[in-house]
């Protein structure tokens, strides 16, 4: 189980594992190079570098905290920005070799180790457009139940990107829906049936973040850009619809503790006839766990008072631990308080595997 290993081992242990189990989840989503860059982490530890202290003495759970991630990302900016040459061949995937990678890594760091530093200072920021296809399918499969009507309210949205998800055209296994003259085309490879053809209206939608980043700033964008993973060239067309269409409107984001603004939102008016729904991707496990409690009380007791013409829902696209699979479930009041899982997912949308209806303990 990852990170089930914390308890009892000295923190070298602790951290490089949590650094090979983000590797690993790495290259079981298509991304060898990222994980080649993650692994090199484990070396630099034993450096005099900044950075190697910060990774060394790391006081959270590396994996919890997607510490590896967060230097990940400023490697691929150093890329994006054109002012590390060395690591060109590591992104290219000429130079395999783990031993060299680490060679390069470990001299990069040696020349921009006050730069990199900042990066551990937060975690990813991405909300990958790609994940918009399960949230979409999710409201179609809810359609059936509460109605076409709905009003999103993200968790940890970041830059807005899933908060833009009314405006992207979809085709999730032959079903199609949104705008068809959207530059946003979102069409994962479909497993299982196709999810039920049913319509959608999303009459609002906005989100919520601790550190929200704009998009419309280049230097802004530019930091989001460099969480993605480089191999997966679908992801950067995405992420360059996404920054053209925040150009023109940007996402409806306010900074804000995810708790906090949970019970704004719930307590908020919600018009007859449109269901209310929170939802979140990737995010679940960067809330401490008191906090999470309080948002699952919070969202339960709301649910309680739901009504027929005032529903609510809660859908999350999140990470199972142990078996690395990114599942989409739903709960919804009245009448669908179990949670229900409808699918599973590859981390940044590239497939789907629609299963509808399976109940998640």
């Amino acid at each position: 189980m990852a990170e089930s290993f914390k308890s009892g081992l000295m923190d070298d242990a602790r951290i490089e594992n949590g650094i090979r189990w983000q590797a690993e989840h790495c290259r079981r989503n298509n991304a060898p190079v990222t994980a080649r860059i993650i692994d090199a982490q484990v070396p630099l530890m034993k450096t005099d570098t900044s950075v190697g202290r910060r990774i060394a003495n790391w006081p959270g759970l590396p994996l919890e905290d997607a510490m590896p991630l967060r230097l990940a990302g400023g490697f691929h900016h150093l890329l994006l920005t054109g002012d590390e040459q060395r690591l060109e061949p590591v992104y290219s995937g000429e130079i395999t070799d783990q031993a060299a990678v680490d060679a390069i890594v470990a001299e990069v760091v040696a020349s921009h180790d006050a730069r990199l530093l900042p990066w551990f200072d937060s975690p990813p920021q991405t909300n990958e457009a790609g994940r918009s296809s399960s949230f979409m399918a999710g409201l179609m499969w809810l359609s059936g139940r509460l109605g076409p009507r709905f009003e999103l309210n993200e968790l940890g949205a970041s830059a807005g990107i899933n908060s833009m998800m009314d405006r992207y055209h979809y085709d999730l296994g032959g079903v199609t829906i949104g705008p068809a003259d959207s530059p946003m085309r979102i069409k994962p490879e479909w497993r299982g049936p196709p999810p039920p053809d049913n319509p959608v209206e999303i009459v609002a939608i906005k989100g919520c973040d601790q550190a929200p980043i704009d998009l419309s700033d280049a230097d802004a964008a530019l930091r989001v850009k460099s969480y993605v993973w480089p191999e997966n060239a679908d992801r950067i067309v995405r992420m360059d619809a996404a920054i053209a269409l925040a150009a023109e409107k940007r996402p409806d984001i306010v900074r804000a503790d995810a708790l906090d603004w949970v019970l704004e939102r719930l307590a908020a008016p919600q018009a007859e006839g449109v269901t209310r729904v929170i939802n979140h991707s990737i995010v679940w496990q960067y809330i401490p766990a008191d906090r999470r409690a309080a948002i699952t009380a919070a969202i339960e007791a709301a649910g309680a008072n739901a009504t027929a013409n005032k529903p609510l829902a809660w859908m999350m696209l999140e990470t199972n631990r142990d078996t690395f699979a990114h599942e989409l479930t739903i709960r919804y009041w009245p009448g669908g308080e179990a949670s229900v899982l409808l699918a599973e997912a590859q981390a940044h949308g590239a497939w789907v595997n629609w299963t509808e209806g399976q109940y998640s303990s």
